[in-house]
Formats: structure tokens, sequence, C-alpha cells
């Protein structure tokens, strides 16, 4: 690792004026797990790192009926997976928050930093993308609201600026009725990254499924939304058969990434179990939960 200047904004609009004077020699820096693990291998060697640490706009955790959650760019996954406000209203979030990667970097890690990051085989955006979560950049330029959609650009390509960062995460409130399941599947209990996942959200009046939103991640180069699948739910009585057809909407309609961890079909395949175990389970149907968690 070569040897860099650690400089510590506490505002805003200072650290988005060193991210524009530095330019490509600088990076900014929360949790640091993921940008410190490439500055060791030198697959980044910045001269310059901006601390976002210090800055408070970037921290806390809180909720409005009609707003509905802020998440500073600063809380940590373990924050998330903790927080009462989440856990209350938004137990999906939660949930996936606590099973992020390991111990480790749930206590270390941001949310914040993970979206930037834009990792495919990473839990919260798909989650996010399923709670119509939107993301807040802010520069000395002002702010920017982008929808989850908007700012995961491609293939660890996001549609941040060079002098932006994020500042928060917003969650709309949830319709009376609401909930949610979050399910990832590993290859092996030793992994700590997905090889599919599927968040699926829906209103629920008994086995009808209303507003549903369902989403799949880790499998494809981004979380994608899978809104024919969707559109086949809304206002059907959920029963084994539907979720196993929803399971197959979902797994034609997306486009798998083959690499050394899976091939393209065999992602196909998880995602297809995946998304039917995930339908049953919010309708509480009994097929098997298995290996998946």
């Amino acid at each position: 690792m070569r040897d860099f200047d650690y400089l510590e904004p506490t505002t805003i609009d200072e650290a988005s004026r060193m991210l524009a004077d530095l330019g490509d020699e600088c990076r900014a820096i929360a949790g640091g797990t993921a940008l410190m693990l490439g500055m060791r291998q030198r697959m980044l060697t910045p001269t310059h790192l901006v601390s976002l640490a210090r800055i408070e706009a970037l921290r806390g955790i809180d909720f409005d009926p009609q707003r509905g959650l802020r998440i500073g760019a600063l809380s940590r996954h373990a924050d998330v997976a903790n927080s009462g406000v989440v856990q209350k209203h938004y137990p999906v979030l939660a949930s996936m928050a606590s099973r992020v990667a390991n111990p480790q970097v749930r206590n270390q890690g941001t949310i914040g930093g993970n979206l930037c990051y834009a990792d495919p085989s990473t839990d919260p955006p798909g989650c996010l993308m399923a709670l119509d979560a939107q993301v807040v950049l802010g520069s000395a330029r002002g702010e920017r609201v982008l929808g989850i959609e908007e700012f995961l650009v491609d293939y660890y390509v996001t549609a941040l600026e060079p002098d932006e960062m994020v500042v928060e995460i917003r969650v709309p409130p949830l319709a009376a009725g609401t909930d949610g399941v979050y399910t990832r599947f590993l290859r092996t209990a030793a992994e700590h990254r997905p090889l599919a996942s599927v968040a699926f959200v829906a209103r629920r009046e008994g086995a009808l499924c209303r507003e549903a939103k369902l989403s799949v991640g880790a499998s494809t180069p981004i979380p994608t939304r899978l809104r024919r699948a969707e559109a086949f739910l809304e206002g059907r009585t959920v029963t084994a058969d539907i979720a196993a057809e929803v399971a197959n909407i979902v797994a034609a309609d997306i486009e798998p990434v083959s690499d050394a961890r899976g091939s393209a079909d065999f992602r196909r395949d998880m995602v297809r179990v995946v998304a039917r175990r995930t339908v049953a389970e919010l309708f509480g149907l009994d097929m098997n939960e298995g290996a998946l968690q």
C-alpha cells in the first residue's frame, strides 16, 4: 500500500470541494471495508483519502409516518439491523441488514459506502429496490434525489458525480398490511456473499396479493425489478402453483451473469428456486425452505 494523505472535512461542502479539487487522485472513505482491501491489493492507489466520518449530516436513523424512513449514509449495517424504528416499520430491511457479509463488516461497513461500491453480490441494493428507496446525493452544488434503479447504473458503476457523496437513503412509508421477505442463497455456509437473492414486498389481503414489488440481486449485474412478475401477482390469490408461476416469470426475465462462482444457467435455476420460496414464505405456504436463508 502506497502512502497517502488523510483528510477530515466536517461538512458536505468541504468534502465535495476536496473531491473536486483532487479528482482521480483521491477516494472518499466511510467504513473502508472494501476500499482498504482494494488498496492493500494495489487495485487502487489514491494519494488522498477524504474521510466522511466527521460529517454529522451523514449520521442518524429516524422515521416519520408521513415521510417514511431516513438512514444517514454513515449508518453501519449493524445500526440498521438493530434500529428499533427499522425493526418496527421495515422488518424486512432489518432482517437483511442482520445478514450482510459477516459481523466484522456489519460493525464497520456503512450502508452509504455499500451503495457507492455497487458490488452486484451484496445485499442492501436489492432489498432497498423492493422498498422503492431513494438515494440523496450531496455536493457543494446542492442535492440530487435518485431512485435506487437510477442510482445503480451498471456493474460496479453508479450515477455519482466525482464531487458527490451519498448523504442519506429514504424509504417511503409502507401501507397497512404490507410485509416483506428477503432471501439469499449461499453456495456454502462459509460464504458471505450470496449467489442469488430475492426481495419481495407486498400488501396482503388474506391470501390476496396487492402492490407487489419484487427484485433480484447477486445473480445479475445490478439488482433488477421484475415488473412482469409484479403485474402477474396483482389481485391474485397466492397458492403454491401461483408462487411457482411467478418464479418462472422471474427466471425468464433476468439476464444472469456467468463467472467462476456460477454459470448463467445455474444462477437462473437458483433464482427460480429462491423466488418461489420467497413468495411462498410471505404468504405462509409450506414449500420446504431447505438451505435457503
